[in-house]
């Protein structure tokens, strides 16, 4: 298999073609739905589907154009979706908004430190795997219910400014754990434009025993086969930094896969003999 051929099978896969553009809400759930996880917009190095070249149907740049029709359709989707519970939208793949079908949700909830206790974030604050404004964010939609942006900065001392960066890492933070998740907007700020935030226990209250089923070992390998099916083929080292798992995780749920005959492991021909693996 050669890198042109891989192109051509992620052009169909991500919808980048004329024919097979995205033109509606609906098309844009059935595409999150096929692909399990997916990008809202392209981010350089990291190779994923994403929802806004799949409705321009082509390999096309971000913009910064507020008029321009593939966004409004993408954002407006995104927008219309938070409080529907369509799928899962929040900063999950490196940081970056990022949209997991229901069904494969609780395969990444698996891989978190959550177990649905309400008092989970507490163990990774005492270990100091959580940071204080993380911790004090949480605490004040637990208190409180979902709150939007503004809200939360006034309740835990980090409005104005000054402070934009470390409220923004905390959330960002809290979304990577898959403790919180926009759910909907606020005519708030200065924009008049807020998200909604809430703890994802209680907007997907299933979520947690749905999650307990499953073995980490498991859901890395359910998660890896449905990416693969995406990206055609990846180097074990792109999954490593794609995921934040570690080279020996990477290797098992490969291994899993191939023992099961849903990945080969090949080198490409114009690639230098590199070692990828390949959904058959």
């Amino acid at each position: 298999m050669l890198h042109a051929q891989i192109t051509a099978l992620r052009d169909e896969h991500y919808c980048r073609r004329r024919d097979r553009r995205l033109v509606s809400a609906e098309d844009i759930c059935a595409f999150v739905n096929r692909a399990g996880v997916c990008l809202l917009f392209p981010v350089q190095g990291i190779e994923m589907p994403n929802v806004y070249q799949a409705v321009a149907g082509f390999q096309k740049p971000m913009t910064a154009r507020h008029d321009d029709p593939h966004i409004a359709l993408t954002w407006n989707t995104k927008d219309r979706a938070l409080d529907q519970r369509w799928w899962y939208y929040g900063k999950l793949i490196k940081g970056k908004a990022t949209l997991v079908s229901l069904d494969l949700l609780p395969h990444f909830y698996a891989l978190s430190e959550n177990f649905g206790d309400e008092d989970d974030y507490l163990h990774e604050y005492e270990a100091g795997t959580l940071s204080a404004d993380a911790k004090h964010i949480y605490e004040a939609l637990l208190r409180h219910g979902p709150l939007h942006a503004i809200e939360i900065k006034r309740k835990v001392n980090l409005y104005g400014d000054a402070l934009k960066g470390r409220f923004d890492k905390a959330l960002t933070e809290l979304q990577l754990g898959l403790k919180v998740l926009p759910v909907g907007i606020a005519e708030a700020g200065a924009w008049r434009y807020a998200f909604i935030y809430e703890i994802v226990s209680r907007w997907f209250p299933d979520l947690p025993a749905r999650a307990r089923a499953i073995t980490r070992s498991e859901a890395r390998a359910t998660i890896l086969a449905r990416h693969l099916r995406n990206v055609v083929a990846a180097q074990p080292k792109e999954l490593t930094r794609l995921f934040g798992w570690k080279s020996v995780e990477v290797e098992a749920a490969i291994h899993k896969l191939v023992e099961r005959g849903r990945a080969k492991i090949v080198a490409l021909a114009d690639s230098e003999g590199q070692v990828v693996i390949v959904i058959d």
